[in-house]
């Protein structure tokens, strides 16, 4: 095989989502997502640490854009309305991946190991955008409350983005869900 494959780390995701839907997360070893890429094994562990971290290798890059998008609003921006751009301008990325979005969830769903995982990667963006609006000036525990309503926010809206009955953009849904939020809040 040779010593460098070209996009070796999507070909291996590929690999892997079609795998998991066909056996199985559990069903499913490394050596055959490897194998169905046309890859070896060590090519899969440069690019991924176990077979998990192909459904949250980007965890961390949403994580960052989330933090530097809340850092980065106009100063004036209510703490909320800083965490609200920040999950519209993650949900613009992933809106072009829906369609893997709904394969993740699916494997997700179905594995309560995988639930327990995104719990806690859940938990870790929720973290990082308590510490980018205390960052701002935001205390606590106003930080962590507008920071756990954001992630909650994000995920119902990520949800009902993957429902395969769903037509509507993520961004959309996430500002939807803002407004119904907002209308319990104030009374309505």
């Amino acid at each position: 095989m040779a010593r460098w494959e070209p996009d070796s780390r999507s070909r291996l995701e590929q690999a892997a989502f079609a795998l998991y839907a066909e056996r199985g997360f559990d069903h499913t070893t490394v050596a055959e997502i490897a194998k169905r890429a046309g890859l070896t094994e060590r090519t899969f562990f440069r690019h991924f640490a176990d077979k998990r971290e192909v459904l949250f290798a980007g965890s961390g890059a949403l994580q960052d854009l989330l933090a530097s998008t809340v850092v980065d609003a106009p100063e004036g921006l209510a703490p909320i309305d800083a965490v609200a751009a920040a999950i519209e301008a993650a949900g613009a990325q992933l809106e072009e991946r829906r369609e893997r979005a709904r394969q993740r969830q699916a494997v997700i769903a179905a594995n309560a190991e995988l639930r327990e995982r995104e719990l806690i990667k859940l938990a870790s963006l929720a973290s990082a955008l308590a510490e980018a609006l205390r960052r701002r000036g935001v205390s606590d525990p106003a930080a962590s409350l507008t920071a756990e309503a954001g992630i909650a926010i994000f995920r119902i809206a990520v949800e009902r983005w993957v429902d395969e009955t769903n037509e509507r953009s993520l961004p959309e849904l996430i500002r939807e869900s803002l407004e119904q939020l907002r209308a319990v809040t104030a009374g309505h």
